[in-house]
């Protein structure tokens, strides 16, 4: 058997997204001679990376300040916000722009390729920076600390066995583990678990980010273009919107969120999306287009009341790992580049973790969080009382003497009305036949496997699965009756799917089929699973998407 290797830095990061690049790029300016490696499960650095993105320039200001010079391949200055109520599918209502959603100053930019841009000046600043590393556990030292983490091992076959090129995972150790790794990071998860760190804080919430890339024929688009809708497809319980940002070159990113909390079991959010594309706002701008790149991600939700404790024996949480998106203004960004700064600061003055949760708290960052703390959380009683509660947060800057509560979002799954009566439709709203008659004149892509295929995922099939389920008797023998199996729904690239067997009395029997080679990352049903039994870990280094431009 192979010796596990090892490597020795004085920090080695998980994720190479802006908050670890930032973390990265700030340590080398305060400490040149400090050793800094950023290691990131993607093929390539930005090929996981899907965000809307509309980002503030201050915090990447602050950390390179000559970007604008030599700015990233997709960067559009905003010129003009839109905010539409959608009543159905062909109404619509232009509301004012709420005061957070205002893009004055900032800049529509592809995540992706912004972190493909900074991956660069991290290295010449001399971080060591490793696409095709997947961390998969954390390495823990004689005391329980945390000591870095093992890089998950190569040429492994289905049935555990090692092929002709199996290559032992390294462990890469380090003074101080930076965990960046995104929203619902499986490291982080185990982590936060281990050291309790949720423990004083409500429990984390979530929602599904599906987007598309197209490029549209000559004279539609107008550069800088931002319009963000909520309403229909979604009813009146159910938390979520769209965004339209008009890029350069003919092309606009159109994207659709539907926040995890919501009820209905057979609710199915990537048809939700492809129902969208129809409105009669919409569906002008894309026809005679083409889709270029496609993908999901899970957001992170639940704000400053589901921010766990940062800080740990040995490691830390920094941007979405920790949870510090702005919900309201549909940004997390530049506060991921905030908290790497942030954090390199602190590890530069201190040569350790120790103080930096407080720190977080008592920074710009948490303060932030705390004025719009109770926004995502009035939606849960619905759109009309959530818009009725954002308004009176924005008017009192947050400064409402209560708190609202966050429930897991797999609690918030209400069973089948029995007997099973309700329609398989693909919004909340769509119920008749005639409503559901939509599906057949979908723009492209027209299914599941057709956006699998824009999203260029790729996984070695003779590989261990990657989406461990705890009991596929619950699947078939509970969930199919109790739920309908919503994992076929909310996942939106087909890695569920109940299929028939034929067992060996020759009748059918129900069984868990699990399409792992589909598997966009987007963690939903690591989530969402109404039986916590779905677990996601990292499959072999450089799997999964290569997202162009998202």
């Amino acid at each position: 058997m192979s010796e596990r290797e090892t490597m020795e830095y004085d920090v080695v990061v998980v994720g190479a997204g802006p908050a670890g690049l930032a973390f990265a790029i700030r340590l080398k300016q305060l400490k040149p001679d400090v050793r800094v490696c950023v290691i990131e499960k993607a093929s390539t650095v930005g090929a996981h990376i899907l965000s809307g993105a509309v980002i503030e320039p201050a915090p990447l200001d602050e950390l390179l300040p000559g970007w604008r010079d030599h700015p990233p391949p997709i960067c559009v200055p905003a010129t003009h916000d839109e905010f539409l109520l959608l009543r159905d599918a062909t109404r619509a209502l232009k509301l004012p722009t709420p005061p957070q959603m205002n893009n004055h100053g900032n800049f529509i930019v592809s995540l992706g390729a912004l972190c493909a841009w900074l991956a660069p000046q991290a290295e010449a600043l001399g971080v060591d920076v490793f696409p095709g590393f997947a961390a998969a556990d954390a390495v823990f030292d004689e005391k329980g600390a945390v000591a870095g983490v093992r890089i998950g091992d190569m040429g492994v076959a289905k049935d555990g066995s090692h092929k002709p090129g199996y290559t032992p995972g390294i462990d890469i150790l380090a003074k101080l583990t930076v965990l960046a790794e995104g929203c619902r990071g499986s490291v982080s998860k185990t982590l936060i678990a281990k050291y309790g760190l949720d423990k004083n804080c409500d429990p984390q919430t979530y929602g599904i980010g599906l987007k598309e890339l197209w490029q549209v024929p000559a004279g539609r688009v107008q550069p800088g273009r931002v319009t963000h809708t909520v309403g229909w497809p979604l009813d009146d319980r159910t938390y979520g919107g769209s965004f339209i940002y008009h890029l350069d070159k003919d092309r606009i990113a159109i994207g659709f969120v539907a926040g995890l909390d919501y009820s209905d079991p057979l609710f199915r959010p990537w048809e939700a999306f492809q129902q969208l594309k129809h409105h009669a706002r919409i569906k002008p701008l894309l026809e005679g287009g083409q889709i270029v790149s496609v993908g999901a991600r899970a957001l992170i939700e639940g704000g400053l009341q589901s921010l766990p404790n940062v800080e740990m024996p040995g490691a830390i949480l920094i941007g979405d790992a920790a949870g510090l998106m702005n919900v309201p203004k549909i940004k997390g960004t530049h506060q991921a580049i905030r908290s790497g700064m942030l954090a390199a600061e602190h590890f530069a003055e201190k040569q350790s973790g120790a103080g930096f949760d407080a720190r977080l708290r008592a920074s710009p960052i948490a303060k932030e969080l705390h004025k719009v703390r109770n926004i995502r959380s009035g939606f849960h009683g619905g759109l009309w009382r959530g818009l009725l509660n954002a308004a009176w947060e924005t008017a009192v800057a947050g400064l409402s003497p209560w708190t609202l509560k966050n429930h897991a979002d797999w609690s918030s799954l209400e069973k089948l009305d029995p007997p099973a009566t309700k329609q398989n439709r693909p919004g909340p709203n769509a119920k008749s036949p005639r409503e559901r008659g939509w599906i057949e004149r979908t723009l492209p892509p027209r299914d599941r496997l057709a956006s699998v295929y824009f999203a260029a995922t790729e996984h070695d099939e003779d590989q261990p699965v990657h989406l461990h389920v705890a009991d596929t008797s619950i699947c078939v023998e509970r969930c199919t009756v109790e739920y309908g199996n919503p994992c076929q729904r909310f996942c939106p690239a087909n890695v569920y799917e109940m299929v028939d067997d034929i067992g060996t009395d020759g009748n059918k029997a129900l069984r868990l089929q699990i399409n792992a080679a589909n598997c966009v990352h987007c963690k939903t049903c690591d989530i969402k699973d109404p039986y916590e039994i779905i677990t996601w870990v990292t499959p072999e280094g450089g799997s999964g998407p290569n997202y162009q431009n998202l």
